[in-house]
């Protein structure tokens, strides 16, 4: 294999520093990538012509890795831990609801930079089939944008932009599967065999039959079963979410290595984060539920290996909304450094209906820390549904019965339960099991648009303080807080979408409006609303990047003596910061002495509303109220 490598150094002819650079890497992570891949492929009689073309590929992306990007590279090594700055905070967004195009988007830099954000993750833009294409998750060229948003170049232009404005880009890596009209896919049905082996083809019901006693449908309204027949082909499919997302089969050495070669083609337009998209379903094997099993980590830690040889600043964030004790599997600093944490993001909401922090409590208590040079991503709202990740054990132990709750929040969160504020609606439910997620924007589900529709002035100040505590949880807990743009300005359910045939049979477009420029300076009473939610957004975003204890994940949970207030202890370096936050329209005490115990001070100030709060009495939270206390 090395005479390769020294061949493709005599043919390009790179600097020597280049290639200095690209060997001391690969003897650190060569072994551990010949280590995976041997557990993957070693049984092939062709692994190591395969385990030549990895390697190549590596290099050939460092080659291609610009001397900008080189120099990022080069900055964060010697900085592994800058994404669990205090000062990292992200935005996500479609292009064309947010601004049309790439070239437009590059105009609204300074709104990220008014607003606060670092961190800027553009929903999945590369070229689609047409119609329905799952929100841009069925992409049939990894190599080409969107020409409705723009080219490649405007990309590379965007990624330069914010780089020089200390925002980093994130974008989605869909490796689970392609368009069916992809370049592969395209090939297959013209019959070649090579490119058949990209993806899993049967001849008959047999095989996806036994696979399908043990698997689950993950779009039970859209069509049943987790295979298409396709009429070309004369073959069933494995299409795990549409029939026309075509699952690639990485049990072929050649699958890895072509979406390895896509993988660094992104990373060099200037990306920082790859989302890794759907990565509990990359590996099948009979008799299993084809979720989670141990090859899809050894996968992506081989994904990462290359990284680090051909793209070594490059980040993976997973996304993984599967059962707690899985989502913390797939993070570590050689697998994925960040993690979406749908628990949080799910336990939130729980919060918020009951009124009751106990289940949220139990999770955060044992369910936060995460391996050394790792992060979460936490959220409240993104581009995709709420699903009610908590786990079972968890809610027995505070005396919840977990199938009957999952029901109680599906009720409440569709405005169906008695004294519900929220106004989402169903999605994906299966009336077989039970089974149903929710869709809607976080001021709907939060009251805002039932009280707007109501005229009620009471309730919709409610609803703007349950906004705003749940987004100062967000923006205090450990880790990135990632805001879903148009959350910023309370934007409520769109419900237009059911208006274009290609989006009509997916609620989750309720939650993904097109941005209104004129919010920004409209002065009307509802105007008013807006502008108070995004006003108190940027400033909450502008205290925590002043706080050096919101850095990396330390969190202690704080006893408040009442169920409805959480109570935590972030510290880093020395620094301290109390947060408290009521989840009920009720007020309610906290002991002051606890705090001073907590915060080793007998003043405090909370950075919220600027006042001094002493510790000679209870400290009264008014409904939905949080609390930043820093010792004075």
């Amino acid at each position: 294999m090395l005479p390769r490598l020294h061949q493709l150094w005599e043919t390009e002819q790179p600097d020597a520093e280049v290639i200095e650079s690209f060997e001391e890497r690969l003897v650190q992570e060569w072994p551990r990538l010949f280590r995976l891949l041997r557990h993957l492929y070693g049984q092939r009689y062709d692994f190591f012509y395969h385990l030549e073309q990895i390697l190549l590929t590596s290099a050939r992306g460092w080659l291609l890795r610009g001397e900008d990007l080189r120099q990022s590279d080069y900055h964060r090594t010697y900085d592994p831990n800058w994404f669990q700055s205090q000062t990292m905070v992200g935005g996500a967004l479609y292009v064309d609801l947010f601004s049309e195009n790439l070239g437009k988007l590059r105009e609204h830099i300074s709104y990220f930079k008014n607003l606060g954000l670092t961190y800027l993750h553009l929903m999945p833009l590369f070229a689609v089939r047409p119609g329905d294409s799952d929100g841009g998750y069925a992409i049939s060229n990894y190599r080409s944008i969107d020409p409705r948003l723009g080219t490649i170049e405007d990309l590379r232009a965007l990624a330069t932009d914010l780089r020089a404005a200390g925002i980093v880009l994130v974008l989605d890596f869909v490796f689970n599967h392609t368009a069916d009209d992809h370049y592969w896919a395209r090939q297959a049905m013209a019959g070649d065999a090579e490119y058949q082996d990209f993806y899993y083809l049967f001849p008959d019901r047999t095989m996806p039959d036994a696979y399908e006693r043990t698997l689950r449908e993950i779009f039970p309204t859209v069509r049943r079963g987790n295979f298409t027949w396709h009429d070309t082909l004369q073959r069933w499919i494995w299409t795990t979410f549409n029939n026309f997302q075509w699952d690639l089969n990485y049990a072929n050495p050649a699958v890895f290595q072509a979406m390895l070669a896509e993988m660094l083609f992104i990373a060099n337009t200037g990306v920082d984060i790859l989302r890794f998209d759907a990565v509990a379903f990359i590996w099948k094997r009979m008799g299993t539920s084809c979720e989670n099993l141990p090859e899809a980590h050894l996968l992506i830690q081989a994904f990462n290996a290359a990284a680090r040889m051909a793209a070594p600043g490059l980040l993976f964030k997973s996304e993984a909304i599967v059962h707690p004790d899985e989502v913390v599997q797939y993070v570590s600093r050689g697998e994925c450094q960040l993690s979406y944490n749908p628990t949080l993001m799910a336990l939130c909401w729980e919060s918020l209906a009951t009124r009751d922090t106990k289940l949220l409590t139990r999770s955060l208590a044992h369910r936060h820390k995460l391996p050394e040079g790792t992060t979460w991503i936490n959220y409240l709202r993104c581009h995709d549904d709420i699903g009610w990740t908590f786990d079972d054990a968890d809610a027995a132990a505070v005396g919840i019965n977990a199938y009957d709750h999952r029901q109680f929040l599906n009720q409440f969160y569709t405005g169906q339960f008695e004294g519900s504020f929220a106004r989402g609606i169903p999605f994906q439910h299966n009336t077989q099991t039970g089974d149903m997620r929710i869709s809607g924007t976080m001021a709907s589900l939060a009251g805002l648009e039932k009280a707007i529709d109501e005229n009620d002035e009471h309730e919709k100040e409610m609803a703007i303080r349950r906004i705003l505590l749940m987004n100062s949880l967000t923006l205090s807990i450990g880790g990135i807080p990632l805001l879903y743009l148009g959350e910023e300005w309370g934007t409520i359910n769109d419900y237009d979408f059911v208006k274009d045939p290609a989006k009509a049979g997916d609620t989750r477009w309720v939650h993904r409006p097109k941005m209104k420029w004129e919010w920004l300076t409209e002065t009307h009473a509802e105007a008013e609303t807006r502008r108070r939610i995004f006003n108190s957004l940027q400033q909450l975003i502008s205290h925590r990047k002043s706080q050096p204890a919101l850095a990396g994940l330390a969190m202690d949970l704080i006893p408040t003596d009442s169920r409805s207030v959480l109570g935590y202890l972030r510290q880093h370096e020395g620094n301290r910061l109390i947060v408290l936050a009521n989840f009920s329209e009720e007020s309610h005490e906290v002991s002051a002495n606890r705090l001073r115990t907590v915060g080793l001070g007998r003043f405090f100030e909370d950075l919220i509303t600027g006042e001094t709060i002493g510790t000679s009495g209870p400290v009264t939270l008014a409904p939905y109220q949080y609390m930043w206390l820093k010792r004075v």
